[in-house]
């Protein structure tokens, strides 16, 4: 909403403070298809050339996510921290019982019970592959969490391709702008001969690529790169609660304990209550 709100308003005030200064948007209209077809064109034809097919792939749901904003709230994370709470109570008291869980979460009771995060198959990844680590023996806490960060940086530096991208794209929008007016120029030089009434205008086309160039850049495409990025560093802290609450498993602490740990490394916007975090898990305690 607030995208899509923020692409209207941009427009709006650049085209309507131009409008109400007296300049002619006649001419902005005329020359618009052609440069648009020429920098538009030249942008995303370079962004083909340059990305691979992944970020391609991956192009169009990124942009979307940016505008319907983070995929995890505030409730995920709570049901991320009971399901923690069930899986590190059950390493304890059955270890046995837990092998079955993490060896089949798309049919563990447990797992089930939170489809979202079932859904997601990287932080199931992150979960299982660290408990079942756990039940090998390979329980330092302190290679752990090296191998937990160095594991989420390498999703985290996958997830911000797309917005890395078009970065790229928004840098290089101001240069292909400068080529659509070089081109303008030359075809204004090519008919010299004509009244200065015409030569205007066609100076004044020409002029629209280099506007468009910078316009697009810095008022569309950058904002853009920025908020998806924004959005992904957010989804991102979803595993680093993972890795919190695991890490702090393997130190012994009270199962409690973890999902405190885990609660307060929550980002504060998502962060859930004490209190809520609480019943939640006195309901699970009362059900088991």
């Amino acid at each position: 909403m607030f995208g899509a709100l923020g692409i209207v308003l941009t427009i709006a005030m650049v085209f309507g403070g131009y409008a109400l200064a007296g300049g002619k948007m006649g001419v902005i209209l005329h020359a618009l298809p052609f440069e648009m077809m020429i920098i538009g064109g030249a942008a995303v034809g370079s962004y083909v050339l340059s990305n691979s097919g992944d970020v391609l792939k991956h192009t169009m749901p990124a942009v979307m996510r940016a505008f319907k904003g983070p995929v995890w709230q505030g409730k995920d994370h709570e049901d991320l921290l009971c399901l923690l709470f069930q899986l590190l109570r059950l390493a304890r008291s059955s270890p046995v019982e837990l092998e079955e869980h993490i060896e089949n979460p798309e049919n563990s009771a447990i797992f089930q019970a939170y489809p979202r995060i079932l859904a997601d198959h990287e932080a199931v990844s992150i979960i299982t592959d660290t408990l079942r680590s756990a039940s090998l023996n390979y329980d330092d806490p302190y290679q752990v969490e090296d191998m937990l960060a160095k594991r989420i940086a390498l999703i985290k530096e996958e997830q911000m391709h797309v917005a890395h991208a078009l970065q790229s794209m928004a840098d290089a929008l101001p240069a292909l702008g400068i080529v659509a007016a070089v081109l303008g120029v030359i075809k204004t030089m090519s008919s010299i001969d004509q009244p200065p009434e015409i030569l205007g205008k066609m100076i004044g086309s020409a002029l629209v690529g280099t506007f468009l160039g910078v316009f697009l850049a810095y008022g569309l495409v950058a904002p853009l790169a920025q908020r998806l990025g924004a959005v992904k560093k957010h989804d991102m802290s979803f595993y680093d609660v993972i890795k919190s609450v695991l890490v702090a498993g393997l130190h012994q602490h009270a199962t409690n304990l973890c999902v405190e740990v885990g609660r307060q490394s929550a980002p504060e916007q998502v962060r859930p209550s004490f209190v809520s975090l609480e019943n939640a898990l006195r309901e699970i305690k009362r059900a088991s």
